[in-house]
């Protein structure tokens, strides 16, 4: 089991950017499939960005595709999502999500696939 602990949350204006860090516990790191999801007020969790273990393929929702890139150091044991270009709508509690996998080039989608998650990070965007 991973433990994960997010960070780099925080306030910011429309259109800057900002870097959320996923720490991971353990030595086994590169053998975890991991995303990153968020939860805004009032609405369901959703899926932002998936990553493959090796790093090699990632996968992200249409509301953030070609703003967002997501990313992970193995050797460091951590996994990073860059956001540009931030709009209100992303205003949300982002939280990161491991799975350990067999394949090193599955990306994962569903919240249902993910039993490892942090506590979340607050982002948010004024207009």
């Amino acid at each position: 089991q991973a433990q994960l602990v997010e960070s780099g949350g925080g306030l910011v204006q429309a259109g800057d950017s900002l870097r959320l860090s996923c720490a991971a516990s353990g030595r086994t790191f590169d053998a975890y499939a991991m995303g990153w999801f968020r939860q805004a007020p009032g609405k369901e969790r959703e899926f932002v960005a998936g990553i493959s273990r090796s790093g090699s393929r990632s996968y992200y929702d249409d509301s953030v595709r070609g703003r967002f890139t997501i990313s992970r150091d193995n050797a460091a044991n951590m996994g990073y999502l860059q956001m540009n270009s931030l709009k209100p709508e992303d205003t949300a509690v982002y939280y990161c999500a491991a799975k350990q996998v067999v394949s090193t080039s599955t990306v994962l989608i569903a919240q249902l696939s993910y039993p490892d998650w942090g506590q979340g990070t607050q982002v948010t965007v004024s207009s």
